[in-house]
C-alpha cells in the first residue's frame, strides 16, 4: 500500500532535462537570419524537433504533454525569439467608387422593384 506508483510525473528531471531542448534549439535557429524568425516556414522543421524533444523528456520524466510547466518553458522559449512578432492590423480599404456603388445600388434598386411589386398586386386584387 505505501509503494509509490511508478508513472508519477518526475517534475524536477522533466524541469533539468527541458533546457536541453531549448540550448539545441537555440543552436538551430543561430542558423536563420534574425530578420526572418517571424517566418515560420524559415525554421518549422527546428522548431519540430524543439517540440519533439519536449514532448519527448516529458514522457521520459512520465509526465503527460504538454503540462503546465513544459507549457511555462516553451513559453519562455517563445518570449526569446518570437516576442518581436506581432501580427500586423489589416489596414482595411474601401473598394474602388465602381464596385462600391454597384453594391449600393443593387440592393437599393431591388428594395424599390419589390415594393413597387407589392403595391401594384395590392391594387390589382380583383385579379387575383
Amino acid at each position: 500500500g505505501a509503494r509509490q506508483r511508478a508513472d508519477l510525473c518526475n517534475e524536477s528531471l522533466m524541469l533539468e532535462k527541458l533546457p536541453a531542448c531549448g540550448k539545441s534549439f537555440e543552436e538551430m535557429m543561430k542558423k536563420v537570419d534574425s530578420k526572418k524568425w517571424c517566418n515560420l516556414t524559415e525554421f518549422i522543421m527546428y522548431y519540430d524537433n524543439f517540440t519533439q524533444c519536449t514532448e519527448r523528456e516529458a514522457n521520459n520524466a512520465s509526465c503527460f504533454w504538454p503540462n503546465p510547466l513544459a507549457e511555462g518553458f516553451i513559453t519562455g522559449i517563445h518570449k526569446q525569439f518570437f516576442s518581436n512578432c506581432t501580427s500586423e492590423k489589416v489596414h482595411w480599404e474601401d473598394p474602388p467608387d465602381e464596385i462600391l456603388i454597384t453594391l449600393i445600388l443593387i440592393p437599393v434598386m431591388l428594395t424599390c422593384a419589390m415594393i413597387t411589386l407589392v403595391v401594384w398586386c395590392s391594387k390589382r386584387s380583383d385579379i387575383l
